[in-house]
């Protein structure tokens, strides 16, 4: 079977301020395939994800974001979104004043109206988002919550999974997820991603730890130092890190 590429990263560097921290980083990611991003702290795998989705603080030196065989490079991070392209952060941000449904059916609407589709109004958005709710095991309550005020960490990663999940996202890059879970509230992100996962979509884990990738099976694992992929392997790579540390791939 042909795989078909979803993203394709050639040669890509980038800087935040004069400090430049991907240095010729490649990737190519086909549909229906699982990718993990692992390497110490100070590696560019936060970077990656943040250039990816086009955050302002980052200058990108060189290179290309090919996504769905389109150069995004000159696109913002919004026009990005609409494409397909989804980032979980590894600190979801508060929103005072902003009711969590408000939220959440402002942005399906925004990607409907960039899709020339028509948008809903609250009472159909209840009935979408109510079957998303379950698939990450949330009460109705959360919606009438201002977005990720007052939510332990395991609710934010959730309300973050359901944003992915309504957007129907066709890259999703998580940076981080698993940070900070119980292992119940790592057992309900994960089985929420793994049922949203399909042949069509693609999905990029930045993670510190192995034990996000026993409930979620990587296709690749990626390790990451000084800017760029040092080292490819598939799932047994993950658990060779975890006992091993990154020293040896120096």
């Amino acid at each position: 079977m042909n795989k078909t590429p979803i993203l394709e990263i050639k040669e890509l560097k980038a800087s935040i301020e004069t400090n430049q921290i991907l240095k010729s980083l490649n990737l190519v990611v086909n549909r229906g395939e699982i990718h993990a991003i692992m390497g110490p702290n100070g590696s560019g795998k936060s970077t990656f994800s943040k250039v990816l989705a086009g955050h302002p603080a980052y200058q990108v030196l060189g290179g290309e974001i090919l996504f769905k065989g389109t150069n995004i490079l000159d696109l913002d991070p919004e026009e990005r979104a609409h494409l397909g392209l989804f980032l979980a952060f590894q600190y979801p941000i508060e929103i005072p004043g902003v009711s969590n449904e408000d939220f959440l059916r402002l942005a399906y609407n925004a990607k409907q109206k960039a899709n020339n589709q028509p948008e809903v109004d609250p009472l159909e958005f209840l009935m979408i988002i109510n079957q998303k709710l379950e698939l990450v095991d949330m009460s109705p309550a959360f919606l009438s919550r201002n977005v990720n005020e007052g939510f332990s960490g395991g609710e934010k990663k959730r309300n973050e999974i359901l944003q992915m999940i309504l957007l129907d996202s066709e890259l999703s890059i998580l940076d981080e997820t698993d940070s900070g879970l119980d292992i119940d509230a790592l057992k309900i992100i994960s089985n929420g991603i793994n049922t949203f996962m399909n042949e069509t979509k693609a999905i990029i884990l930045i993670t510190h730890y192995q034990r996000l990738l026993d409930y979620i099976k990587p296709d690749f694992v990626h390790v990451m130092q000084n800017g760029k992929i040092i080292k490819t392997g598939n799932a047994d790579l993950a658990k060779e890190l975890e006992l091993k540390g990154y020293e040896w791939l120096k």
